[in-house]
Protein backbone atom coordinates (compact mmCIF):
# COMPACT_ATOMS: atom_id res chain seq x y z
CA UNK A 1 0.00 0.00 0.00
CA UNK A 2 1.09 3.30 -0.77
CA UNK A 3 1.11 6.04 1.83
CA UNK A 4 0.91 9.55 1.31
CA UNK A 5 3.02 11.87 3.46
CA UNK A 6 0.35 14.67 3.43
CA UNK A 7 -2.69 13.31 3.67
CA UNK A 8 -4.28 16.75 3.70
CA UNK A 9 -3.59 17.33 -0.04
CA UNK A 10 -2.79 13.63 -0.55
CA UNK A 11 0.66 13.66 -1.99
CA UNK A 12 2.51 10.42 -2.73
CA UNK A 13 6.08 10.74 -3.33
CA UNK A 14 9.59 8.64 -4.36
CA UNK A 15 9.61 7.50 -0.69
CA UNK A 16 6.14 6.09 -0.93
CA UNK A 17 6.59 4.39 -3.96
CA UNK A 18 9.44 2.39 -2.70
CA UNK A 19 8.00 1.76 0.31
CA UNK A 20 5.17 -0.08 -1.69
CA UNK A 21 8.20 -1.80 -3.59
CA UNK A 22 9.55 -3.29 -0.25
CA UNK A 23 5.63 -4.61 0.67
CA UNK A 24 5.46 -5.93 -2.51
CA UNK A 25 9.10 -7.53 -1.26
CA UNK A 26 7.91 -8.75 1.69
CA UNK A 27 4.52 -9.77 1.09
CA UNK A 28 5.40 -12.27 -1.96
CA UNK A 29 8.46 -13.75 -0.26
CA UNK A 30 6.92 -14.20 3.01
CA UNK A 31 4.02 -16.15 1.32
CA UNK A 32 6.63 -18.14 -0.94
CA UNK A 33 8.71 -18.86 1.74
CA UNK A 34 5.99 -19.62 5.00
CA UNK A 35 9.01 -17.15 7.10
CA UNK A 36 8.87 -13.77 7.85
CA UNK A 37 11.08 -11.67 5.72
CA UNK A 38 11.51 -7.74 6.86
CA UNK A 39 13.07 -4.75 5.92
CA UNK A 40 14.79 -1.83 7.98
CA UNK A 41 13.33 1.12 8.93
CA UNK A 42 15.99 3.29 7.67
CA UNK A 43 16.73 3.65 3.70
CA UNK A 44 20.56 4.74 2.10
CA UNK A 45 20.28 7.59 -0.44
CA UNK A 46 23.16 6.41 -2.76
CA UNK A 47 24.68 7.44 -6.15
CA UNK A 48 24.32 4.22 -8.56
CA UNK A 49 22.88 0.86 -8.53
CA UNK A 50 24.85 -2.36 -9.02
CA UNK A 51 24.80 -5.76 -9.10
CA UNK A 52 26.82 -7.27 -6.12
CA UNK A 53 27.98 -11.32 -5.61
CA UNK A 54 26.37 -13.58 -4.83
CA UNK A 55 23.14 -13.48 -6.61
CA UNK A 56 22.11 -9.99 -8.03
CA UNK A 57 18.89 -9.43 -9.82
CA UNK A 58 17.79 -6.75 -12.08
CA UNK A 59 14.48 -5.41 -13.65
CA UNK A 60 13.20 -2.18 -15.98
CA UNK A 61 9.88 -0.23 -16.33
CA UNK A 62 8.59 1.95 -18.04
CA UNK A 63 5.48 3.86 -18.54
CA UNK A 64 4.09 6.17 -15.66
CA UNK A 65 7.05 6.68 -14.76
CA UNK A 66 10.93 4.98 -15.63
CA UNK A 67 13.05 3.26 -13.55
CA UNK A 68 15.41 0.07 -12.62
CA UNK A 69 15.25 -2.12 -9.57
CA UNK A 70 18.07 -4.15 -8.28
CA UNK A 71 18.09 -6.84 -5.79
CA UNK A 72 21.58 -8.49 -4.38
CA UNK A 73 21.04 -11.89 -2.51
CA UNK A 74 24.13 -12.93 -0.60
CA UNK A 75 24.40 -16.58 -1.45
CA UNK A 76 23.66 -17.81 2.22
CA UNK A 77 19.81 -15.49 1.37
CA UNK A 78 19.57 -16.72 -1.92
CA UNK A 79 19.47 -20.46 -0.34
CA UNK A 80 17.40 -20.06 2.55
CA UNK A 81 14.35 -18.19 0.56
CA UNK A 82 15.42 -20.84 -2.37
CA UNK A 83 14.98 -23.93 -0.67
CA UNK A 84 12.26 -22.77 2.07
CA UNK A 85 10.09 -21.89 -1.42
CA UNK A 86 10.95 -25.15 -2.88
CA UNK A 87 10.13 -27.32 0.08
CA UNK A 88 6.56 -25.70 0.86
CA UNK A 89 5.80 -26.88 -2.17
CA UNK A 90 5.82 -30.23 -1.27
CA UNK A 91 9.86 -31.28 -2.94
CA UNK A 92 12.31 -33.24 -0.36
CA UNK A 93 15.58 -31.46 0.55
CA UNK A 94 17.61 -34.38 -1.14
CA UNK A 95 15.90 -33.08 -4.36
CA UNK A 96 17.39 -29.66 -4.20
CA UNK A 97 20.39 -27.88 -5.32
CA UNK A 98 23.36 -27.51 -3.20
CA UNK A 99 24.80 -24.41 -4.80
CA UNK A 100 23.90 -20.72 -5.46
CA UNK A 101 25.67 -21.21 -8.31
CA UNK A 102 23.07 -23.53 -9.95
CA UNK A 103 20.99 -22.87 -12.66
CA UNK A 104 17.78 -23.61 -10.70
CA UNK A 105 18.65 -21.66 -7.88
CA UNK A 106 18.85 -18.75 -10.52
CA UNK A 107 15.86 -19.51 -11.87
CA UNK A 108 13.67 -19.69 -9.36
CA UNK A 109 14.50 -16.80 -7.53
CA UNK A 110 14.00 -15.19 -11.33
CA UNK A 111 10.57 -16.56 -10.67
CA UNK A 112 10.15 -14.88 -7.30
CA UNK A 113 11.40 -11.53 -8.35
CA UNK A 114 8.82 -11.71 -11.82
CA UNK A 115 6.12 -12.25 -8.81
CA UNK A 116 7.31 -9.30 -7.06
CA UNK A 117 7.61 -7.00 -10.17
CA UNK A 118 3.88 -8.32 -10.71
CA UNK A 119 2.53 -7.46 -7.27
CA UNK A 120 4.26 -4.01 -7.32
CA UNK A 121 3.01 -2.80 -10.92
CA UNK A 122 -0.53 -4.46 -9.91
CA UNK A 123 -0.05 -2.01 -7.01
CA UNK A 124 0.56 0.75 -9.71
CA UNK A 125 -2.13 0.60 -11.56
CA UNK A 126 -4.27 -0.10 -8.10
CA UNK A 127 -3.70 2.80 -5.99
CA UNK A 128 -1.70 5.46 -8.33
CA UNK A 129 -4.10 4.70 -11.06
CA UNK A 130 -1.36 4.61 -13.79
CA UNK A 131 0.58 1.82 -15.92
CA UNK A 132 3.78 0.16 -15.70
CA UNK A 133 5.17 -2.41 -17.88
CA UNK A 134 8.55 -4.58 -17.08
CA UNK A 135 11.13 -6.25 -18.82
CA UNK A 136 11.69 -10.18 -18.06
CA UNK A 137 13.43 -10.32 -14.58
CA UNK A 138 17.62 -11.10 -15.43
CA UNK A 139 18.97 -13.51 -12.44
CA UNK A 140 22.57 -14.02 -12.31
CA UNK A 141 25.54 -15.54 -9.81
CA UNK A 142 27.84 -13.12 -10.18
CA UNK A 143 31.67 -13.32 -8.69
CA UNK A 144 32.47 -9.43 -9.05
CA UNK A 145 30.81 -6.35 -8.90
CA UNK A 146 28.63 -4.86 -12.04
CA UNK A 147 27.79 -0.92 -12.44
CA UNK A 148 24.16 -0.80 -14.10
CA UNK A 149 22.82 2.19 -15.18
CA UNK A 150 19.10 2.47 -16.60
CA UNK A 151 18.35 2.89 -20.45
CA UNK A 152 15.48 4.48 -20.53
CA UNK A 153 15.16 8.46 -19.87
CA UNK A 154 15.74 10.05 -16.90
CA UNK A 155 15.49 13.64 -16.04
CA UNK A 156 16.33 13.78 -11.92
CA UNK A 157 17.10 10.34 -10.95
CA UNK A 158 17.15 9.37 -7.55
CA UNK A 159 18.67 6.01 -5.91
CA UNK A 160 17.56 4.01 -3.02
CA UNK A 161 18.64 1.08 -0.85
CA UNK A 162 16.91 -0.83 1.52
CA UNK A 163 18.23 -3.66 3.43
CA UNK A 164 16.20 -6.75 3.86
CA UNK A 165 16.30 -9.93 6.26
CA UNK A 166 15.08 -13.33 5.42
CA UNK A 167 13.26 -15.37 8.49
CA UNK A 168 16.58 -16.33 9.71
CA UNK A 169 18.22 -13.32 9.40
CA UNK A 170 20.46 -13.46 6.39
CA UNK A 171 20.67 -10.34 4.46
CA UNK A 172 19.43 -8.70 1.00
CA UNK A 173 19.35 -5.62 -0.46
CA UNK A 174 17.10 -3.78 -3.11
CA UNK A 175 17.90 -0.87 -5.00
CA UNK A 176 15.73 1.43 -7.10
CA UNK A 177 16.58 4.40 -9.12
CA UNK A 178 13.89 6.65 -10.51
CA UNK A 179 12.97 10.12 -11.31
CA UNK A 180 11.61 12.03 -8.30
CA UNK A 181 8.09 12.27 -8.72
CA UNK A 182 5.20 12.94 -6.80
CA UNK A 183 1.30 11.42 -7.82
CA UNK A 184 -1.37 14.38 -5.89
CA UNK A 185 -4.62 12.90 -5.92
CA UNK A 186 -7.12 15.56 -7.61
CA UNK A 187 -10.79 13.48 -7.11
CA UNK A 188 -11.57 10.65 -5.91
CA UNK A 189 -12.24 7.27 -8.60
CA UNK A 190 -13.11 3.73 -8.54
CA UNK A 191 -9.87 1.58 -6.80
CA UNK A 192 -9.35 -1.67 -8.46
CA UNK A 193 -9.66 -4.90 -6.40
CA UNK A 194 -6.08 -5.60 -4.64
CA UNK A 195 -4.67 -9.02 -5.54
CA UNK A 196 -3.74 -11.40 -3.06
CA UNK A 197 0.27 -12.34 -2.89
CA UNK A 198 -1.21 -15.50 -1.44
CA UNK A 199 -2.84 -15.83 -5.16
CA UNK A 200 0.18 -15.18 -7.13
CA UNK A 201 2.16 -17.55 -5.31
CA UNK A 202 -0.80 -20.44 -5.47
CA UNK A 203 -0.52 -19.51 -9.06
CA UNK A 204 2.97 -20.19 -9.28
CA UNK A 205 3.15 -23.28 -7.44
CA UNK A 206 0.41 -25.12 -9.72
CA UNK A 207 2.65 -24.29 -12.82
CA UNK A 208 6.05 -25.15 -10.70
CA UNK A 209 6.81 -28.96 -12.03
CA UNK A 210 7.51 -27.94 -15.49
CA UNK A 211 9.68 -24.64 -14.14
CA UNK A 212 11.35 -27.37 -11.85
CA UNK A 213 12.14 -29.80 -14.84
CA UNK A 214 13.14 -27.27 -17.04
CA UNK A 215 15.76 -25.46 -14.76
CA UNK A 216 17.67 -29.00 -14.37
CA UNK A 217 18.32 -28.75 -18.27
CA UNK A 218 18.44 -26.18 -19.91
CA UNK A 219 18.62 -25.95 -23.51
CA UNK A 220 21.27 -24.98 -25.46
CA UNK A 221 19.18 -21.52 -26.63
CA UNK A 222 18.89 -20.63 -23.07
CA UNK A 223 22.32 -21.10 -22.19
CA UNK A 224 23.59 -18.91 -25.38
CA UNK A 225 20.97 -15.94 -24.00
CA UNK A 226 22.33 -16.38 -20.64
CA UNK A 227 26.59 -16.28 -21.73
CA UNK A 228 24.95 -12.89 -24.11
CA UNK A 229 23.58 -11.66 -21.51
CA UNK A 230 27.06 -11.74 -19.37
CA UNK A 231 29.08 -10.75 -22.06
CA UNK A 232 26.42 -7.74 -22.63
CA UNK A 233 27.74 -6.52 -18.76
CA UNK A 234 31.57 -7.50 -19.38
CA UNK A 235 31.28 -10.41 -17.30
Amino acid sequence: MFHSQDEEIRVVTTEDVLLGLCHSVTDVLSAATQSQVRFSGMVQRISKTCLKPDIGCFVLFDGGFSGLVVINFSAAAAMELYQDYMLSMGLSKEDLAISHTSDEVSNVMGELMNQIVGSFTNKVGRELQTHITQNQPKMLALNKQVMLSVDTNLDNPETRRVTFFTGRNNIFYLELAMDRTEFIKIHDSDVQEEVDPDELIAQAKGQSAGVVVSTLAPSKSERSAHDDLLDSLGI
